[in-house]
């Protein structure tokens, strides 16, 4: 089978031939048939010391399971997060993490509704969100982000403002059901701002207009801003790998919340609300209030296409590749 591999820190992606992989205990052999590119995947290749596996959302059907599988067969189509190499023919998913995949839905449907959506629902209901409250949802036109701003929606937010790195965005965003949509200056790959450590919205210097709480998929430079802007006993979740501090007064004199978000937790050790939040997606793309937006579909063997397509932050919803 193809998969793609790098040799050393910030190196070129390729194709190599590799044996297909054989399912552990408790795993299942999918043969992918879309794979979403996801930020924190495109880090890992000019960040982490060495090379890693490229994993990642995929979806296909399964053509082997391990020993101890109960929930699935041969022929069934799965989603879910492969933690070792998911740029590939074929990948190894664990069962706990795969999600089935209804009829009527695509392998691009899943790739792109299913983790980004179940990352957006999980940190929308870690803000605990209430009829009638206002919501700042930062990277709004990710593959996170964009369905973000459409659960917000479905969970009754009266005012949702979205916030981007490009003005190009401003019309994508609100056409997901934005209220509002605020431009910060370009944001390096490690959440600083590429311009200075104080990011600019709506082409002015200062912090947001006022919300209940904030989603932010940023993390650095933004995050003052951010938790700045939230009303007293406001909450903020991060779910971002961009890193930033947080100072304890802020918190103090607003009476403000930041909460940490990560959707593996929940998957291993509260298997009935993952599924449950997965159920709720499904349900919701069926009746058609979130929809999936596909920013581009690339060649497994123009995976560094779709990398540079995230890394220069011009995506507008998912980046998939298609085996």
């Amino acid at each position: 089978m193809r998969r793609v591999r790098y040799g050393h820190t910030g190196g070129p992606l390729f194709l190599e031939e590799a044996p297909v992989p054989e399912p552990g205990p408790g795993e299942l052999l999918v043969r992918c048939e879309a794979i979403g590119v996801t930020l924190p995947v495109v880090r890992k290749v000019t960040e982490a010391a060495e090379p890693v596996p490229l994993g990642g959302e995929i979806a296909g059907e399964i053509v082997a399971s391990g020993a101890g599988v109960t929930g699935f067969r041969p022929g069934d189509r799965v989603t879910g997060l492969c933690f070792g190499h998911g740029y590939a023919d074929f990948a190894v998913l664990q069962e706990v993490m795969a999600s089935p995949v209804p009829d009527g839905a695509s392998p691009v449907d899943a790739v792109a509704l299913v983790r980004s959506g179940l990352v957006a629902l999980g940190a929308l209901s870690a803000a605990r969100p209430a009829p009638g409250e206002t919501a700042l949802i930062t990277g709004a036109a990710s593959g996170v982000g964009h369905l973000a701003v459409q659960l917000a929606r479905t969970r009754g937010a009266s005012r949702v403002v979205g916030a981007v790195s490009d003005p190009a965005k401003a019309d994508f965003v609100r056409g997901l059901g934005a209220d509002e949509v605020v431009t910060c200056h370009r944001m390096g790959q490690n959440g600083r701002d590429s311009q200075g450590d104080r990011p600019t919205e709506g082409g002015r210097q200062g912090g947001f207009a006022s919300v209940d709480y904030v989603l932010d998929a940023v993390g650095g430079a933004l995050l003052t801003p951010a938790l700045a802007a939230l009303t007293p006993g406001g909450r903020l979740v991060a779910y971002s790998s961009g890193g930033g501090t947080v100072q304890a007064y802020d918190l103090l004199v607003g009476s403000t919340t930041v909460i940490g978000f990560q959707l593996r937790r929940i998957a291993r050790e509260r298997p009935e609300l993952y599924e449950r939040w997965r159920r709720e997606l499904w349900r919701l793309f069926t009746e058609g209030a979130v929809r999936p937006v596909v920013h581009g579909e690339f060649a497994l063997a123009d995976a560094a296409g779709a990398h540079r397509v995230i890394e220069s932050r011009t995506n507008l919803g998912k980046v998939v590749l298609i085996p």
